[in-house]
């Protein structure tokens, strides 16, 4: 591959995605995520805006002197504004990593007439001075060896200040400037704008730059907000038709009111489609590491959504039960990559629309066996057990029904009798073949239990109770009887428990569940 080609990951979830509001992390999480970005493989990591507070600046200062020592270790970066106060401030916090050669400042200047009105006033009027500046603190920054990334803030929207931007950029790479980053910094650009769109405008401004420096290397940046919801496209299109060679993103899509660019979903983009391209971009991204920073910005920043590219959670999850049906023979069938690529797996929720097949798999999953002329009648039992749960429900609530279903005993109700030589039980429900009304009479001395037992044995032979006890669950008069029954089934124990109001429907209970516990045992997989 043309070493051209490398498309460097800039990572700016520390911030420019802490600068969305409610997504700020805590000190300890600041440095977790620095190390999980460094594993995912970033080229650069903007660790903070230094000169924000004490904590910005410890924060950045602490990841350049734990990261940057180490063989993997992204280039450290800091923001600043390009004013000299927190220049210094900001080359501070970032000599620790100056020595291993992994320093970067980024500064910028805004160049959008709105921008140059509202943030520096009347000073935005003296444009000679503005770059006399930059070319002095660009030389500074070096000097003190950090290399500098320069970015014309607005530039999507420079409008007639094309030739001042010219000029900045200019003087920026003529001082020693590494990376020129030129961003959509309000989200408003669009390819729709022809001639005005600022990729348009980035070519143009690296063939001004390579004709005046044959023998600089320029690396070509871009930063683009999600306002209009093209970042991701905004950013691809700056690589695969500009001479963009760094992208600046944030996991998740942070940042800034509707966010940042993707990080995940630029890279997979490149991945997966720069095979259709004249020239096959790469990055050094390590995607398998992906969904598990990915969920770590989501548990410690902002939620992300379910139904996010790439990571959120039904990006992998699938309830038709054609779909299913597909994935379960291929999972190529209806996702677009291996989930496993990007460290996920493909999830199947059972719900009204899912089939047989897929309530088979799970049942099988859980080490049960479920029949091919079964699976359809099972399946439709599962969606009347929980007709309302339009949603779908979880596998352990599908288990629930499947054994429900294959229970011999269902009881909906129980009363029982007793007379001085015999007991009788008097159910309503479904009693292995019988159902409806089922009564059984022991002659004898014994409980409601030994009917019971009785009934059982005409159904299920081989059953003894090895042990009963019975407690109470409380104190007062409405406490419930707790009963438990172990009982021996072909030298296999199996333990039920019944609660309620009276003690011998509680011993009933206990019994049946049991039963149906060894019962189970011959729809296991052995």
């Amino acid at each position: 591959m043309k070493k051209n080609n490398y498309i460097q990951i800039f990572d700016t979830t520390l911030r420019d995605g802490q600068q969305c509001p409610g997504a700020g992390m805590s000190f300890a999480d600041n440095i977790k995520y620095a190390n999980l970005a460094m594993q995912l493989g970033v080229d650069v990591l903007e660790a903070g805006f230094p000169s924000a507070s004490k904590l910005d600046f410890d924060i950045v200062n602490t990841i350049a002197k734990e990261l940057s020592p180490q063989k993997d270790s992204p280039i450290i970066c800091g923001l600043c504004q390009l004013r000299e106060p927190q220049i210094d401030l900001s080359i501070q916090s970032l000599k620790p990593a100056v020595k291993y050669g992994k320093a970067r400042l980024h500064t910028y200047v805004p160049v959008s007439p709105a921008l140059l009105q509202a943030s520096l006033g009347d000073k935005g009027k003296d444009k000679k001075a503005i770059i006399k500046n930059l070319t002095k603190f660009t030389k500074k920054i070096i000097q003190e060896g950090l290399e500098v990334e320069f970015s014309p803030e607005g530039y999507s929207e420079m409008g007639e200040n094309f030739d001042f931007v010219t000029d900045l950029i200019r003087a920026a790479v003529e001082a020693g400037a590494v990376v020129i980053n030129c961003p959509d910094t309000i989200g408003g650009a669009h390819r729709l704008q022809g001639e005005e769109y600022f990729v348009k405008k980035l070519k143009k401004h690296a063939e001004i730059l390579k004709k005046e420096f044959p023998n600089k290397k320029i690396i070509w940046s871009t930063h683009c907000h999600n306002d209009f919801g093209v970042a991701v496209e905004n950013t691809i299109n700056s690589v695969f038709e500009g001479p963009v060679r760094q992208i600046e993103c944030c996991i998740n899509g942070l940042g800034e009111r509707a966010g940042n660019a993707s990080l995940e979903q630029c890279v997979m983009i490149i991945n997966y489609f720069s095979k259709y391209q004249k020239e096959s971009f790469f990055t050094n991204i390590k995607t398998n590491k992906i969904k598990e920073i990915s969920d770590f910005v989501s548990q410690k920043m902002l939620n992300r959504q379910y139904h996010f590219p790439i990571t959120g959670k039904n990006a992998v999850r699938h309830t038709s039960g054609g779909h299913t049906n597909a994935i379960l023979k291929n999972i190529l069938a209806y996702q677009p990559f291996d989930p496993k690529i990007v460290g996920n797996e493909i999830s199947l929720i059972f719900g009204p629309l899912s089939g047989g097949n897929h309530a088979q798999s799970i049942i099988e999953k859980n080490g049960y066996i479920c029949r091919n002329e079964d699976k359809a009648k099972i399946a439709q039992f599962i969606k009347d057990e929980y007709a309302d749960r339009r949603k779908g429900i979880t596998d352990e609530e599908l288990m629930q029904a499947y054994l429900k279903y294959i229970r011999p005993i269902n009881i909906n109700h129980f009363d029982y009798s007793k007379s001085a030589n015999s007991s009788s039980v008097h159910l309503i429900g479904k009693f292995f073949d019988l159902t409806g009304k089922i009564n059984q009479t022991h002659h004898g001395k014994g409980s409601a239990l030994s009917a019971l037992q009785d009934l059982i044995d005409s159904k299920f032979s081989g059953v003894a109770i090895y042990n009963y006890q019975s407690h109470s669950d409380n104190k007062g008069i409405d406490a419930k009887s707790v009963c438990t029954i172990r009982i021996n089934y072909k030298n296999n124990f199996y333990d039920g428990t019944g609660v309620d109001d009276d003690i011998e429907i509680s011993a009933m209970k206990a019994l049946i569940d049991a039963v149906n516990k060894a019962y189970e045992e011959k729809y296991k997989n052995k």
